[in-house]
């Protein structure tokens, strides 16, 4: 099993930390991965994303053209990796900034209002958990629990006094995307 995974959005929303979590929580499981952050000079505000890798076997090449999964923050990551996803792939949207739809039906798509989910816990700072919530339903990569336990052991001390509203958000995102019904027949990844 061999799972490719772009998260792209603009910087300040999380982007490489929800790779990282999705690294460091396959890292704990025992699997191989790979993480390759990409983002402009400006940082935030700027285009940032990132590519995360998960495997249970040697990964032979950290670059992805065409994505298992794609979680998109802004309306350019959609328009941009929208077309990029496999047949039989998924997209999660954050449908609180992308109002956008794919037309797409080879593929799986699950629009997530992240911002709004992490405004409900306290910050829309925390919308990266929402959709790594949602990717951890439709594609039970990892454990909920493990990567929850990620968050403990890796969100930095600063941050510590929003760790467990974090873990709301993240199962919030997975019981939204439980809900979602996947396409009909998507063609085998």
């Amino acid at each position: 099993m061999e799972t490719s995974i772009i998260i792209a959005g603009f910087g300040g929303q999380g982007v490489l930390f929800a790779g990282q979590l999705l690294t460091y929580a396959g890292m704990d499981n025992g699997l191989h991965v790979t993480w390759i952050p990409s983002y402009g000079p400006e940082m935030r505000g700027g285009t940032a994303n990132c590519t995360v890798i998960i495997s249970d076997e040697e990964i032979g090449a950290p670059t992805v053209a065409q994505p298992d999964v794609a979680i998109v923050f802004s309306i350019p990551s959609f328009e941009k990796y929208e077309p990029k996803v496999k047949p039989g792939g998924l997209l999660i949207v954050n449908s609180s900034i992308v109002k956008e739809h794919s037309e797409r039906t080879d593929i799986d798509v699950v629009e997530i209002p992240a911002n709004a989910i992490g405004e409900e816990f306290g910050s829309a700072k925390m919308m990266n958990m929402a959709t790594i919530g949602a990717l951890l339903a439709k594609r039970p990569l990892l454990p909920l629990e493990t990567v929850c336990q990620t968050l403990h052991d890796h969100l930095p001390a600063k941050k510590h006094h929003l760790l467990e509203a974090n873990k709301q958000v993240l199962q919030r995102g997975f019981a939204l995307a439980t809900a979602v019904t996947p396409i009909e027949n998507p063609i085998p990844a």
